[in-house]
């Protein structure tokens, strides 16, 4: 039997002995096509990735110096589950000085990225068979996440022309009696849509009305805004009590290897997420909550930089990108993504390559164009593709040529 043929049956002999949770949950297309993007290049391929949602640039020295310090004042046993007392009151103090929201340390949990925060949230509100709405384009493990609980996903659609923005009237539409949270993001990942004050204030108030649905904001692209001063949700007292903030140090402070996300919730809710976060891992490194704890406690010019190498990257690839005949593009305002919409070529193909869909481009892309993106099928709107532009101008001015060329070839 062929060596292909022997992996296919073990493959698919031992998926039967995995638990339904498993085999019913999706890889995240973000990690696979970055995983592919660097096989390939292993391979001796030319590949530019603008597939993973990750800085690039590194951590500042001064956070670097003081995870140092911790280890060698003798930081590491175990911290408490939810984090250091010194760095929960960086939190707290966050809250109160950038947002005007007061958290104590008692309703802040850190964890092990804000990924397992958003987990420990849905794990400890959500029971099976209750719906989540979810307004499209959404982060990627936001579905798979509710579907481990036993969650209902219940999307909500927008499209390029409402700059990816949903109104509170199709929330309220999509509210039945077995809804039980919101979850979305603002600056948005993939779209980097950004809600404005009276938006997320019109969002809280149809909430507001139904007294047993909960709300998770997703704030960690914050920092990388480009309209101005950030706007949470949270800051409406007629909902405050049902938010829940997830926050972290990755996108921010360029801290993605660090592994530091955290909420500021309730209190009775951040113990629920202290319990589940008791059995599942403990306590986030300590080593790493000291260098957290450095970087909330610092100034903002590392972030005001960053904010504008950004700015101008994003200005660089809408330049090039709309001028590629059958693309439509808005013009994000913030995080460092564009989630163009590509239905024109479907239906197109190049020689072997025909494309049917989001997924069949990203493949002719990385195949003719040697560029890696993600399809937006990921992210819930089949429609369109993600391009990251968290690398330097000369890659992306690159990247972008390759692409035009590229689907300059589909007839």
């Amino acid at each position: 039997m062929p060596l292909c043929i022997s992996f296919a049956f073990y493959f698919v002999t031992n998926m039967s002995k995995l638990a339904d949770r498993i085999n019913e949950l999706t890889e995240s297309q973000t990690i696979a096509m970055a995983r592919l993007s660097r096989e390939l290049q292993d391979q001796g391929h030319d590949i530019i990735s603008l597939s993973l949602g990750e800085p690039d640039f590194v951590t500042p020295e001064y956070i670097r110096e003081s995870a140092k310090k911790a280890i060698d004042d003798g930081f590491t046993k175990y911290p408490p589950i939810a984090g250091f007392a010194d760095l929960r009151q960086a939190i707290s103090d966050k809250f109160k000085n950038e947002n005007g929201l007061d958290y104590p340390p008692s309703g802040i949990v850190v964890s092990t990225g804000a990924k397992q925060s958003i987990a420990n949230v849905v794990l400890s509100l959500i029971n099976p068979g209750e719906e989540v709405i979810l307004p499209a384009p959404y982060w990627v493990s936001y579905s798979q996440i509710i579907k481990l609980a036993g969650g209902v996903p219940v999307i909500v659609h927008s499209t390029v022309e409402t700059d990816y923005k949903v109104s509170a009237a199709q929330i309220e539409a999509a509210i039945t009696p077995k809804t039980k949270m919101l979850i979305f993001s603002s600056p948005c990942n993939p779209s980097g849509t950004v809600y404005t004050k009276e938006e997320l204030e019109s969002f809280a108030r149809v909430i507001a009305a139904h007294h047993d649905i909960y709300i998770i904001s997703d704030e960690i692209y914050e920092h990388i805004n480009f309209v101005g001063s950030h706007e949470s949700i949270a800051q409406f007292d007629f909902i405050k009590d049902r938010v829940i903030i997830v926050n972290g140090v990755s996108k921010g402070y360029a801290m993605t290897g660090w592994r530091i996300g955290y909420i500021g919730a309730p209190k009775w809710i951040a113990d629920a997420c202290d319990k589940m976060q008791g059995q599942f891992t403990s306590a986030a490194s300590s080593i790493s909550q000291k260098a957290a704890t450095a970087a909330l406690k610092s100034g903002v010019e590392f972030q005001d930089m960053m904010r504008q190498t950004y700015k101008r990257r994003r200005d660089l690839v809408l330049e090039m990108i709309s001028k590629i005949p059958g693309v439509k593009v808005n013009k994000p305002m913030g995080a460092f993504y564009v989630f163009p919409d590509v239905t024109y070529f479907f239906g197109k193909s190049y020689q072997d390559s025909v494309i049917s869909n989001a997924n069949d481009l990203c493949m002719f892309l990385l195949k003719d164009a040697g560029v890696s993106v993600v399809t937006g099928d990921a992210f819930g709107d089949d429609r369109c593709i993600r391009i990251s532009y968290a690398t330097s101008d000369e890659l992306l001015t690159t990247a972008m040529k390759r692409i035009g060329t590229s689907l300059a070839k589909l007839k």
